[in-house]
């Protein structure tokens, strides 16, 4: 496709990094944007910057764009389809496949245009096949053409699994749609290529405010920002320097930094000195895998993908999985998470918490473990324990109780 999807990385570069007003209102100044300083301060925050629901609800049902990717991603997500269904929840899924060999790309076009229309999206991993340069990366391409700027994984550590470090509760911000990942590289001379990094202050700028704002509101103490300005002086010192501003506006929260060679090694060694990491995209990549290693595994944790309109959920380190496919032994916890954050994000909160509570006890007290966390249970096995607990507490479920847990609902 040579329209503005196949051209995003030289045409909608500009409109991404810059932004809507309110990722440019602080750079350029309120004056000069015509912005009242009120109204600046408050698109700065961001705890606004992401609507709370989807655009996508007919008759009391949401719907949600359903993209399941490669490898297993087709089987972890019928079985979100049947742990929704056995649990009465009211969402309705449009289902797009992508197909990783195809040359076009309509079905990523298609794939957009869905996710626009709904808001929302629960997202396996896309696999981009074909060396063509016409065609571009499924999986960067979505998330800078819906402008997803910010991806939020939360680290916890499972009691019921064994691994290298315990009690680790980290937050990583990562930065989404620019640096390596901006996708303009070409052959300057035959055997010479040359990729060009993005780094840009207004996405540096809204990335930190929102994990400041995120260390603010969920109760957290310091915020470390991961980098490599010892060496890429400009692109690394800039966002660097940006976070360190940023930094100013929030007195009663620790504020480091550390190098990403270290920062590894110290996640291996001591991952408890961290609290909430913000980083650009990259960096990210490296160490969300990182500490889901330390922690049990690619098959555990999910990740949120936000920017100012949509949200797309998916399993915390992108992989694909193809090498277990179809063997029902793939570890569909990522994906369930994935599916409770959107539940969450659907303010559908009843169902969201009851998700979390069937995870909670088919991990750490039944310990229904896939071969991935040396156990000897299938993916189906999971599954059925996850939908016998939904099932027997949508059952149990007063009016009073859903009430509470709707009027509970917190953004």
């Amino acid at each position: 496709m040579a329209g503005a999807v196949g051209r995003l990385n030289l045409l909608k570069l500009t409109q991404n990094h810059v932004g809507s007003l309110t990722a440019c209102a602080k750079p350029f100044g309120c004056a000069s944007l015509g912005i009242e300083p009120t109204q600046q301060r408050r698109w700065e925050s961001s705890a606004h910057l992401i609507k709370s629901l989807p655009k996508a609800k007919y008759g009391g049902r949401h719907t949600v764009t359903m993209l399941p990717g490669g490898g297993i991603g087709p089987e972890l997500m019928s079985y979100v389809r049947e742990v929704f269904r056995y649990a009465g929840v009211p969402v309705d899924f449009e289902e797009v496949p992508i197909d990783p060999s195809n040359d076009s790309n309509e079905d990523l076009e298609y794939a957009i245009t869905s996710i626009r229309r709904n808001g929302a999206a629960l997202k396996g991993n896309i696999e981009t096949r074909s060396l063509s340069p016409n065609v571009i990366s499924r999986n960067v391409a979505i998330r800078n053409e819906l402008d997803l700027f910010v991806n939020v994984l939360h680290c916890t550590s499972f009691p019921g699994i064994q691994s290298r470090h315990s009690d680790v509760d980290i937050v990583v911000v990562r930065q989404n749609t620019e640096g390596e990942y901006a996708m303009m590289e070409h052959e300057s001379v035959p055997g010479v290529v040359e990729c060009l990094k993005v780094v840009t202050r207004a996405n540096s700028d809204r990335v930190a405010r929102f994990a400041f704002d995120y260390a603010k509101r969920h109760g957290r103490k310091k915020v470390t920002t991961i980098h490599k300005a010892n060496i890429m002086k400009s692109s690394d010192g800039l966002f660097l320097a940006v976070c360190r501003e940023v930094a100013k506006d929030y007195p009663d929260i620790q504020h480091d930094d550390m190098i990403i060679d270290n920062c590894c090694m110290q996640l291996v060694s001591n991952p408890h000195q961290f609290d909430v990491m913000v980083m650009p995209n990259l960096y990210g990549s490296i160490v969300s895998n990182v500490i889901c290693g330390l922690i049990g595994g690619a098959g555990l944790l999910s990740g949120r993908n936000y920017g100012y309109e949509y949200a797309v959920f998916e399993p915390g380190t992108r992989n694909t999985g193809s090498a277990i496919a179809g063997k029902n032994i793939a570890n569909p916890i990522s994906m369930m998470n994935s599916a409770a954050d959107l539940l969450h994000h659907l303010q559908l909160e009843n169902h969201s918490v009851w998700l979390r509570e069937a995870i909670d006890k088919t991990i750490n007290v039944d310990k229904i473990h896939t071969p991935d966390l040396g156990g000897q249970a299938t993916s189906m096995d999971v599954i059925k324990n996850i939908i016998t607990f939904m099932q027997a507490k949508t059952k149990s479920s007063t009016f009073t109780e859903r009430i509470e847990f709707r009027q509970a609902s917190v953004i």
